[in-house]
């Protein structure tokens, strides 16, 4: 499985300054490390466990499971016995164990430059704890689900950590999410308060959170969901903000009348913020006469910690559920050694929290190491294309971790952006949400890094919790597009069609054979959901959904989505989502949407839509179609390409052959075997209409 050696030829080499203090110092290592990790993995994990506190210890044996759907049900247990609290490890243990009181958690950059905001631990735990104390004095119990939908601000990170501290089951929705996708979520989790922030800016973009909130809001009184409290954090507006919202009676740094977030309200619009008495609560007046005590709520080791939704190949998003102990400890694994963590780093993981990236690697893993971390609301292009490295240099980055999406973005305004700016702090670079392509790596490699800084490819997913393939930064010898090797406690394989393990190079379906202590537990409210997707195609197995390469060095490539998935800008999308909220407008009859190459995004949404007898395509029409996609799932689903098809292909049987749209919306000619088409005259008339953007 890894290789005695790794080659010579056509790989990077960490630097030997770095090799010196790092934890994993180099390959061979690794593969020792490794080796007990999977041979003996009650005590390698047993003995990163020790570092963290525990109420009471497991009494079991440290990770139970099955994974062959044909024997028994499916579970994956961790720590049985062992009680603990992610959020009494990752800031209490910090400052009453480890003195860290005064040291930053977060450095917050805002969406203007200037526009600033330091945490210390201390303060971090101190604005958790009253916000718990304020979730439970409103009957949150252990338990509870709480919808959170928040910009990028440190009061995210602050509720997020609150419903951990008392037991709550936190579920985040992305900031970008449209209203029907907000509602979506909160109805299937149950939610019975949601989160949520007056507005934000993206750019130059006004968000008016509150009033996607309320609509969601809306659809959930239409639909008889009980949420019963929505509390609204002030983010841009200071005054009054109209209706019966009362001012915000906490003072805030960050909210002064000299502070360039003011200016910027002074010369901006400000969000709307309607206000419903019956249902609205200011979260700074809430705040405001809260205790700064709050006594952790125990939770057992497999209690719920959150849930995040995913986009199923159905069509209907997946609640992928983690739990407490072992989400903190692979979290906290991951975080240190494939970053080489070090005391006095500043990380900066550009994601969302809105994401499962944001989830381990800005709040959880960072802080279960003590670490100091950048927050940052802005966008890396604005207000202009050197923003990132502004940030950088600012803050004297050592790790950074962004996407592929950013870094080709970046790479279309050349070197000039970046080397404005001092990067001899940086150390290490990462990349996350999807394969990066050789050209980029070597950019990224090369100009960002001034190659000196190794790149770690990272793979995993938001149901594997935690990297599963990536390299570490002194240990692994790099190649360019490679997620490497896998993670201590990952067993990865290569499976054929038939479900044959393929050795040596090989190409076929990646899975895993054993559980590690992040891996997801079960879909939020479907188990029979979650046995289907990951364990029913291949019995015994995790199966991920990714195709995968194996090169005769054994390093592993991720080749993409082999379901109907699309991977755009790192955000995994739902061709069956996607067609549904098409299919929903009047005029559409029928709707197969594919992905094509995008030099930016990764994939782009190629749209095929078959129109009601009598309807005619016109632009107009086109452009209702896309802003029913991005009201019903939102702007990260927008199609880029829309093409009146009336006709698609189909097998005999009426099955849509996505195969051959993939080659149409790449203006591919060589289709392979169509001997199964039903009508294959409806083929040159979508070549012929192909959309004329489109290459």
């Amino acid at each position: 499985m890894i290789p005695d050696k790794v080659p010579h030829e056509d790989v990077y080499r960490a630097p030997h300054d770095l090799a010196k203090g790092a934890h994993v110092p180099n390959f061979q290592k690794y593969k020792e490390l490794y080796l007990k990790s999977i041979q003996n993995p009650d005590d390698f994990w047993g003995s990163i466990a020790e570092d963290f506190f525990w109420k009471t210890k497991p009494s079991g044996k440290f990770l139970d499971y099955n994974f062959d759907v044909t024997k028994e049900k499916i579970y994956v247990k961790c720590m049985e016995g062992a009680t603990t609290n992610i959020c009494y490890n990752v800031l209490d243990r910090h400052i009453h164990e480890h003195s860290l009181g005064d040291k930053v958690a977060f450095y917050w950059e805002g969406n203007e430059p200037g526009d600033e905001l330091t945490v210390t631990y201390s303060e971090l735990l101190q604005q958790v704890c009253r916000f718990a104390n304020v979730l439970r004095s409103l009957g949150v119990k252990k338990g509870d689900r709480i919808s959170i939908y928040m910009p990028m601000v440190v009061e995210l990170v602050v509720a997020m950590l609150a419903c951990a501290r008392i037991g709550a089951v936190h579920s985040i929705v992305f900031a970008g999410f449209s209203a029907e996708s907000l509602f979506d979520r909160i109805a299937d989790s149950q939610c019975s308060m949601l989160i949520t922030a007056d507005g934000f800016y993206r750019g130059d973009k006004l968000i008016s959170l509150k009033v996607i909130a309320d609509d969601a809001l809306q659809k959930c009184r239409e639909k008889g969901v009980p949420v019963h409290r929505c509390i609204v954090l002030k983010h841009l507006s200071k005054e009054e903000p109209g209706y019966q919202s009362p001012p915000a009676k906490r003072p805030c740094p960050d909210l002064q009348p000299e502070s360039p977030r003011e200016h910027v309200r002074k010369t901006r619009p400000k969000p709307q913020v309607p206000w419903n008495p019956e249902v609205d609560l200011c979260w700074h007046t809430l705040v405001g006469g809260a205790s700064e005590d709050c006594e952790p709520e125990w939770c057992e080791s497999e209690d719920p910690l959150f849930i995040l939704y995913t986009s199923g190949s159905t069509g209907k998003p997946k609640g992928v559920l983690h739990t407490v102990s072992g989400y903190m400890l692979y979290t906290a694994t991951t975080f240190k050694l494939v970053f080489d963590y070090q005391p006095d780093d500043v990380y900066w993981c550009t994601a969302d929290i809105g994401w499962i990236t944001g989830h381990s690697y800005i709040t959880y893993g960072p802080l279960a190491n003590g670490a100091t971390s950048v927050l940052f609301e802005g966008l890396p292009t604005y207000p202009d294309m050197s923003r990132m490295w502004a940030v950088v240099e600012k803050y004297q980055v050592t790790k950074f971790y962004t996407a592929p999406t950013a870094i080709r973005l970046l790479m279309k305004y050349g070197s000039a952006p970046v080397q404005k700016h001092k990067r001899d702090s940086l150390k290490v670079l990462g990349t996350v949400g999807e394969p990066i392509n050789p050209e980029a790596w070597q950019w990224y490699y090369s100009v960002v890094g001034e190659k000196r800084c190794p790149v770690v490819d990272t793979f995993w997913q938001t149901e594997t919790g935690g990297h599963v393939l990536t390299p570490l930064p002194a240990a692994t010898p790099l190649k360019p597009g490679s997620a490497t090797f896998p993670f201590f406690g990952v067993v990865p394989a290569i499976l054929n069609e038939s479900g044959e393990e393929l050795e040596g190079p090989s190409d076929g379906y990646l899975v895993f054979k054993q559980p590690w202590p992040g891996i997801m537990r079960t879909v939020y409210g479907d188990h029979q959901r979650f046995e289907a997707t990951y364990f029913q195609k291949f019995p015994g197995y995790y199966v991920t959904g990714d195709g995968c390469r194996r090169d005769q060095d054994g390093y592993y490539w991720i080749t993409g989505r082999i379901d109907d998935m699309l991977n755009v800008s790192g955000h995994l999308l739902s061709t069956a989502e996607v067609e549904s909220a098409l299919v929903e407008h009047p005029a559409v009859a029928e709707a197969a949407v594919v992905g094509r190459p995008h030099p930016v995004k990764g994939e782009s949404l190629y749209c095929f839509v078959t129109l009601s007898d009598g309807i005619r395509y016109t632009a107009v029409l086109e452009a209702e179609l896309k802003q029913q996609v991005r009201e019903k799932i939102g702007a990260i689903a927008t199609p880029d390409y829309m093409q009146n098809a009336p006709g698609l292909p189909k097998t005999r049987s009426g099955k849509i052959m996505r195969r051959v749209l993939r080659k149409i919306a790449r203006n591919e000619r060589d289709l392979g075997d169509v001997s199964t088409l039903a009508d294959s005259s409806v083929i040159e008339q979508l070549f012929s209409d192909r959309c004329p953007t489109a290459l």
